[in-house]
């Protein structure tokens, strides 16, 4: 519940703190403080929790940007709204630089921020952190002490650290057509975990090919369950491009998924952007022998990270999936609109099928639906869910598909 939340509006006028803070109680947060230094935020953050600050860009003594290096060299997570009087450009240029900082930012927001807007940063919240009992941002400090390569090896073993699933849905029919595997730790002490507490160990680890297992073994399992519902929905798992420098890689994965019944062209891996091979004949042969096999190849997070255009012309993709930094809000924002329409004008001249991630409100649905993207993913169709969850949701779509006999093993 809003009412849960203390929050902390950062503003060096004001009249604007006033303004902001009539709005976000009127919304329904409970306790909704001001400041006009981002030194005295600083040190409200560490004593009082806030567990939301709505924050200014240009500010003297110690800017927006400033403000946020500190807040992630102090190890202090609230979640982030920004609101400013600056370009929009720039303000998705600090939000950016907040997410890579691995700070929570909800929404960037030009002033004078509307009462629409609040509310839309108010619903935004409770879909994204719906406890009613909030933190300030995941604890990812005390997560980490907890974590050593033996309990993580154990996790993967035991099914702990296991797959959710995030729903695709087309654009033309409005049925989930897919399913994309996502990481969650289910820990016995802290509960459900987000792959932001635990993924970089993980991967400091060298883990990242039991992940890929695990992943792919979850959705396997999940992916017969929802074909003897009547359902036939592919998966998708996130494959790390240097896993590629594994010359049977390929064949190991054909292998589990043909062992259990399923067509290749049902499974397709997603490559992440800032994720390098090693060397790059591996990576070529790697994605050829990937899609040789019948598998499909995703462009995962087209727009963020490096070397983007090259890849993705010179690499057998069948899918572009666009970030949901150019996706969210694009429907309001010009700059994010042109690049979101380029890079959809883009896939569909190669011939691939377009991916928007980050829906995030009807306005844009309605903006990917109109420019030409095939499907859809976001929290306005659903967060990650639970295999059950998943079934759930597919109760309530058509059955195109009858059941199958029991696959042969």
């Amino acid at each position: 519940m809003l009412s849960a939340y203390k929050v902390l509006v950062l503003d060096d006028h004001a009249f604007q703190c006033a303004h902001l803070k009539d709005m976000l109680e009127e919304a329904g947060f409970g306790r909704v403080d001001t400041l006009q230094s981002a030194g005295d935020a600083l040190r409200g953050i560490r004593d009082e929790g806030y567990n939301l600050v709505v924050m200014d860009v240009n500010m003297p003594v110690m800017d927006g940007a400033q403000f946020i290096h500190e807040l992630a060299r102090q190890d202090l997570n609230p979640l982030l709204a920004i609101v400013t009087g600056c370009s929009r450009r720039m303000a998705n240029s600090i939000s950016l630089m907040a997410k890579e900082r691995g700070l929570a930012v909800l929404g960037a927001f030009v002033k004078p921020i509307s009462r629409e807007e609040v509310g839309s940063l108010a619903a935004g919240l409770l879909r994204k952190h719906p406890s009613d009992t909030p933190s300030a941002g995941p604890d990812t400090g005390y997560a980490s002490s907890l974590l050593d390569r033996k309990s993580l090896q154990n996790a993967l073993r035991d099914g702990s650290i296991r797959a959710w699933f995030q729903p695709k849905k087309s654009l033309s029919s409005g049925n989930i057509v897919g399913a994309e595997a996502l990481v969650r730790w289910q820990h016995r002490e802290l509960g459900l975990m987000m792959p932001s507490s635990f993924l970089k160990t993980l991967r400091e680890y060298g883990l990242d090919h039991e992940l890929l297992i695990r992943m792919l073994e979850d959705g396997l399992k999940a992916y017969r369950i929802w074909r003897g519902q009547g359902h036939r929905i592919p998966i998708s798992v996130n494959l790390p491009t240097s896993l590629l420098d594994r010359p049977q890689l390929p064949d190991e994965l054909y292998y589990m998924v043909t062992n259990s019944g399923l067509p290749a062209e049902d499974v397709t891996f997603e490559l992440l952007e800032d994720d390098m091979t090693v060397a790059a004949g591996q990576y070529y042969m790697g994605t050829s022998r990937l899609r040789l096999k019948g598998f499909g190849l995703s462009q995962d997070d087209f727009g963020k990270g490096y070397s983007t255009m090259y890849s993705l012309i010179s690499t057998p993709f069948t899918e572009l999936k666009i970030d949901q930094a150019f996706v969210c809000g694009a429907a309001k924002d010009e700059v994010r609109a042109a690049a979101l329409v380029s890079s959809v004008q883009l896939g569909r001249q190669l011939g691939l099928q377009v991916t928007a991630e980050g829906v995030e409100t009807m306005q844009d649905l309605q903006f990917v639906r109109q420019i030409g993207c095939d499907y859809a993913q976001g929290y306005l169709i659903s967060a990650a869910v639970d295999v059950s969850a998943f079934s759930r949701l597919l109760a309530n779509e058509p059955t195109l598909f009858p059941a199958p006999c029991t696959p042969p093993h």
